[in-house]
């Protein structure tokens, strides 16, 4: 959920399709269980997303699991020998990196030069 000036809780807003064959055609594309995250932050032409723990559960439609509440290599770590799509893959595969505030609940994404 969103919040609004009056800390009030709201939907989040949606997210819009991403273009597939273009994702593909840059040589990205995400599936598995993160891919809303990775729809929302492939949408944002902003070098800097920032969100909370709570927005990126309604993006995905789930809880994030208790490691990324409590251990920072689950955001900054990745996992390139994985069969199936990693969690990191949701923001790696938008050029972005992930700094975990574990105090605060939420995660700034940068995107990399390249």
């Amino acid at each position: 959920m969103w919040f609004d000036s009056a800390n009030k809780r709201k939907p989040a807003p949606p997210v819009d399709r991403v273009d597939e064959d273009a994702a593909r055609r840059r040589g990205r594309e995400m599936s598995g269980k993160y891919r809303g995250l990775y729809e929302y932050l492939e949408r944002r032409y902003a070098n800097t997303v920032a969100l909370s723990f709570v927005q990126m559960e309604d993006l995905i439609g789930f809880a994030l699991p208790p490691e990324a509440r409590t251990d920072p290599t689950w955001w900054t770590g990745t996992d390139t020998t994985a069969a199936a799509p990693s969690h990191s893959n949701a923001w790696s595969l938008t050029q972005r990196t992930a700094t975990p505030n574990l105090l605060a609940r939420n995660v700034v994404f940068q995107r990399t030069s390249g």
